[in-house]
């Protein structure tokens, strides 16, 4: 499940649903063609990522690459800024470029709006990777969102206000007044939550009051809404106006729109009960998504009767302090930022912010070096987990660095190895420094964090830290006596001495590893052994040393389940046989090989297969296949930032030479960039033979292709339930035009009812 790739026109529903703005949208769309930079400035609540996503949904489609997101709201780590934008924008931080230059090299060469919301907690930060791009980019045009101005040259500022407010008295037809922004946006919220509410004559006075009391504060107004289900909008009015006058000495001048809505949340929060309250200050530990079996673990009510977390927390979903998002096969939950803000400081108030943020750490150390032992024969189950919580675990090592609780914190990042190895190479890197730092650990967790240091070294192509880390690793191994982490220690040793091309060293180092484990039957320490000859066997020409090692290593990886070992033993094996000429062989190898790298997304070993099976397509005669091949396999070594594996290069130079023989220099530059421009699953399809996806309801699923973005748009508001004058009424088009896109989708789809619309766009993704 691939959690970092947000491109606008695929957004939750809650991040989609807009209300109002027509001024604001037709203003920001103009300042956005005078200006490389807007940025939306407003107080929280107000709506900005909001109207930031509406306005880049329409504009995005004047872009050559479309409009991206990079969400920041969550970022509790300023330095993390850039590692936001790389999963935002597809990128992979899997070798040794950082990850603001791995981001910078991408945008250099396309054309694409860039939204950045929630910049004003990591401002610096942000500011420095908004005025980066727009030095190095000429292509990009960004739209952030703020509390307060990046202050970077050509920004252009624009606040975004509160919504239009109702006329004073109300007066003039219902249907007029419904369409007004505030109570249009009250209005759907109210009838969301109560299954039944509509403005009518009897209740449009306390409705336009309401909106008014609350200065047409989008965040507001939706909480005071969701109060529908139990109270009329007249008791609701009656209750904040009587807290509003304890304010003001019941004066009904306005109050500053900050202190409105802290308010209004004051208001929503007194009317929890005190387990309620409980609960949602605790909840602020977590800095991203949570699910169920996260908030029992740590907030629990230490044994004290009364309802349990679920029904606690979906009392707390009911009256929209907290948001239920679907990720994959779980249900998760999170936080509006200014809630979390609020109940932060709830939890400071009563004194438990040290306590609860003990139990999130104590609860992600225990939950992931539980996992740990698995995590390598259940890689794609545990992906998904990690890349769901990664937000969590992030500010749980940030606190591990702010107390000096190296010990937890070191746990905690060797449990999550495999994510660092195939997701997170430089971050990895980061924080292994970070808690490596004081040199005072024990010598068992040293040993095993050293290690990994040097695994990560080596998949960078930075033999020098490798082995510097390695020998830590084998000293601390030594020391507490870990045999198994001492053999690994020595096998990586001597991968790095390979890939440095001194062949002696990865020769000693070898044998030593082969001595140290000994008498040891652990399968990961020889799978270890049995990847550094096969790479003795790759960099010094030995074919049989690498096909009898890898063989090995691909039988014990298949008994145990092991995804990323047999991945690299068939790259091993593949490319043997491609050095060789056996061509059919090599491609049967490397083709089941980029299956896996498909099937857990690890972008490295893609990179090389997509490369090795451009070599194999250029052996065969297949010029045109190759050159796409090669193109496609760029792409994705730049997407990582990765250096041309060594043991590839001859082999590459070969293939180039072949197909550029086969087609001519034009037509070579040509299909090459063809391939270049290929996503990467249509790459992965063209390398391994199959066939590319078909548009529309004839590929067995829902593919969006065939339609134009407002068309899919009116599909999925059909779906909904909804009549042509209520979709236009959302999309602000006519009902005219709705109908016309209707008719359209029809023909497209080839259905010919609204029902056979909802079903096409009720069908899973392909």
């Amino acid at each position: 499940m691939a959690r970092p790739r947000r491109r606008l026109g695929n957004l939750p529903a809650e991040a989609t649903t807009f209300i109002g703005r027509r001024g604001e949208l037709a203003d920001l769309r103009s300042k956005l063609g005078q200006a490389r930079l807007v940025t939306l400035v407003g107080p929280g609540g107000v709506g900005k990522t909001r109207l930031a996503i509406r306005a880049a949904g329409d504009l995005g489609r004047g872009f050559r690459a479309g409009a991206w997101l990079v969400e920041l709201g969550e970022v509790r780590d300023p330095a993390l800024v850039p590692n936001a934008a790389v999963a935002a924008l597809d990128l992979r931080d899997q070798a040794a470029a950082a990850p603001l230059e791995l981001v910078l090299a991408y945008l250099r060469d396309v054309e694409l709006l860039l939204v950045v919301d929630n910049c004003e907690h990591v401002l610096a930060e942000a500011a420095q990777l908004v005025s980066e791009a727009l030095g190095r980019a000429p292509g990009v045009r960004i739209l952030a969102t703020s509390r307060e101005p990046l202050s970077v040259s050509g920004e252009q500022v624009v606040p975004v206000p509160p919504l239009e407010l109702p006329p004073l008295d109300g007066a003039g037809p219902l249907a007029r007044l419904r369409q007004n922004e505030a109570v249009l946006l009250f209005t759907e919220r109210a009838a969301q939550a109560s299954g039944s509410f509509d403005l009518t004559e009897s209740n449009r006075a306390a409705v336009v009051d309401l909106c008014r009391r609350l200065d047409g504060v989008p965040l507001a107004i939706e909480l005071a809404a969701v109060r529908t289900r139990v109270l009329t909008p007249e008791q609701i009015l009656d209750r904040l106006s009587d807290r509003f006058g304890l304010l003001t000495g019941g004066s009904r001048a306005a109050l500053p729109r900050h202190q409105t809505l802290r308010t209004t949340i004051d208001w929503s929060h007194d009317l929890l009960e005190p387990a309620e309250r409980a609960l949602l200050r605790r909840l602020s530990v977590f800095a991203s998504r949570f699910t169920i079996e996260d908030v029992e673990s740590v907030c629990e009510a230490d044994g004290r009767s009364g309802p349990g977390v679920f029904d606690l927390l979906s009392s707390l979903v009911d009256k929209s302090l907290v948001t239920k998002q679907e990720a994959g096969r779980l249900a998760c939950y999170r936080l509006h930022e200014t809630m979390r803000e609020y109940a932060v400081l709830e939890l400071r108030r009563v004194g438990e912010v040290d306590a609860f943020e003990l139990r999130a750490a104590e609860y992600y150390r225990a939950r992931c070096r539980r996992s740990m032992a698995q995590s390598r024969f259940e890689l794609l189950e545990w992906l998904e987990w990690v890349e769901l919580e990664i937000d969590n675990v992030r500010a749980v090592l940030r606190g591990c660095l702010d107390r000096d609780d190296r010990t937890r914190g070191i746990d905690l990042v060797i449990s999550l190895s495999w994510y660092w190895l195939t997701r997170a190479t430089t971050e990895g890197v980061r924080w292994l420094d970070q808690l490596l730092a004081s040199g005072d650990e024990d010598p068992a967790p040293r040993a095993r964090a050293c290690f990994l240091r040097g695994f990560l070294a080596v998949l960078q192509s930075d033999s020098e830290a490798a082995e510097a880390a390695l020998e830590l690793a084998a000293v601390a191994a030594g020391e507490a006596g870990q045999r198994h982490v001492l053999s690994q220690s020595l096998s990586m040793a001597s991968i790095a001495a390979s890939m440095a091309g001194d062949h002696t060293a990865a020769r000693r180092l070898l044998n030593e590893a082969v001595t140290a484990a000994d008498g040891l039957d652990d399968q990961l320490t020889t799978l270890m052994r049995l990847q550094a000859r096969a790479y003795i066997g790759l960099f010094q020409g030995d074919l049989e040393a690498v096909r009898a090692a890898s063989s090995e290593g691909a039988r014990l990886s298949r008994e145990f389940s092991h995804l990323y070992t047999l991945e690299n033993m068939l790259l091993n094996l593949g490319t043997a046989s491609l050095v060789a000429g056996d061509l059919e062989e090599s491609r049967a190898l490397l083709g089941e090989a980029l299956r896996i790298a498909r099937d857990i997304d690890d972008r490295y070993a893609s990179y090389c297969l997509l490369d090795a099976l451009g070599c194999q397509a250029a052996a065969r005669g297949q010029a045109r296949r190759a050159a796409q091949l090669l193109g496609a396999a760029e792409t994705v070594r730049t997407g990582i930032g990765a250096n041309v594996v060594p043991f590839l290069a001859p082999l590459l130079a070969r293939a180039e030479e072949s197909a550029l023989g086969g087609l001519g220099p034009a037509r070579f530059e040509a299909e090459f960039a063809a391939g270049r421009g290929m996503d990467r699953a249509a790459a992965i399809q063209l390398a391994l033979g199959e066939p590319a996806r078909v548009a529309g309801p004839a590929a067995g699923g829902r593919d969006t292709g065939s339609l134009g973005r407002r068309e899919a748009e009116v599909a999925r508001l059909v779906a909904q339930g909804l009549t042509n004058k209520q979709i236009g009424s959302r999309l602000f088009i006519s009902e005219h035009t709705v109908d016309s896109h209707v008719r359209s989708i029809m023909n497209k789809l080839g259905c010919n009812s609204r029902a056979q619309i909802a079903a096409w766009a009720a069908s899973p993704e392909p």
